[in-house]
């Protein structure tokens, strides 16, 4: 219920955020102070979780590839697949922008922190989770530039460069990911002393980069593209997708002989989109583009997934201290 709590609070935050970057926008030199320090966090962020996955941890969740694969297959070819297919429907009734940004979430890595938590409170295969979901996360700086370069910048941005982008995540994202990894025997000890260090980046930085992203979008205007109805029908697409998912997510492991703890780890790790990599991503990869509209079907999307994931894993806890 804690956790539940903590999940709501962050909600009501983002929106204050949103709320925020409504009424009082950063912009000018103010704007560009404000990026170099959100971008500062970024960083921050993926060393604390260098640091914080340990070698045991990989070696164990390397072990049962199987169950990555599986993972992997969901994050980075059936949600394309379905957002792709979508085009026909959701292009007119959304138009290019958030059409794109719902792409651009199909093309997303999974979640770290929350695909982890959720595991360990529905009493899935947490080593598996750790790894599966960190793994998506490196393998994504990767992958989701390579999808975005061919399936919308490739079609609307000529000499468009997936390279250069790839360089700037790795940078941003990677390097300090391996970096926490090599200084973790010196820096996982302190962090032990301060549980909720990660939390805290992870959630200070999101806020961070959607207050700036939906302040230079409102400063264009943002409000004015965006309708209440249009606004009405994303949230009915994210719902729908994620629907879809979630039911592919849970009966074909069952159907392909996982036990149940591996089940429950394929279903939070495989249908969920991240957040904390997806808007840095969104503003390196979207650069001249309205990035408040890129960002607002993963918004969305996530606040969706954290509210049914939470209902979810709390029902498979109770389950599982009734077999217990």
């Amino acid at each position: 219920m804690l956790k539940l709590l903590a999940l709501d609070r962050f909600t009501i935050l983002l929106f204050i955020m949103v709320i925020l970057a409504t009424f009082f926008p950063v912009s000018g030199q103010a704007a560009d102070i404000f990026g170099v320090i959100t971008t500062a966090a970024i960083a921050i962020l993926f060393f604390l979780h260098g640091a914080k996955l340990s070698r045991e941890a990989v070696v164990e969740g390397i072990m049962h590839w199987k169950m990555h694969a599986f993972v992997f297959a969901f994050t980075f070819a059936i949600f394309p697949i379905l957002g792709l297919l979508a085009k026909p429907i959701l292009l007119p009734m959304l138009g290019q922008q958030l059409y794109w940004g719902f792409l651009f979430m199909c093309f997303l890595p999974s979640t770290v922190q929350s695909s982890i938590a959720f595991t360990s409170v529905a009493q899935g295969n947490v080593a598996g989770a750790v790894c599966s979901a960190s793994f998506s996360n490196l393998i994504g700086m990767f992958i989701t530039p390579a999808l975005v370069a061919y399936f919308i910048l490739g079609q609307s941005t000529h000499g468009y460069d997936p390279t250069a982008s790839i360089i700037q995540i790795t940078l941003l994202l990677l390097v300090p990911f391996v970096l926490g990894q090599i200084l973790r025997p010196w820096i996982f000890p302190y962090m032990k002393k301060m549980p909720n260090i990660v939390k805290v980046f992870d959630q200070g930085s999101i806020l961070m980069v959607v207050y700036g992203a939906f302040s230079s979008a409102v400063v264009a205007g943002l409000w004015q593209q965006v309708s209440g109805m249009t606004l009405f029908l994303l949230i009915v697409a994210c719902s729908v997708l994620l629907t879809i998912v979630m039911l592919l997510v849970l009966y074909v492991p069952r159907w392909l002989g996982f036990n149940r703890a591996d089940q429950k780890t394929i279903f939070f790790c495989g249908s969920k989109k991240t957040l904390a990599s997806g808007v840095p991503m969104a503003q390196i990869l979207f650069i001249g583009q309205p990035l408040g509209m890129i960002v607002l079907p993963i918004m969305i999307f996530h606040q969706i997934q954290l509210m049914v994931c939470g209902v979810i894993a709390n029902l498979w806890s109770k389950q599982s201290r009734g077999i217990e």
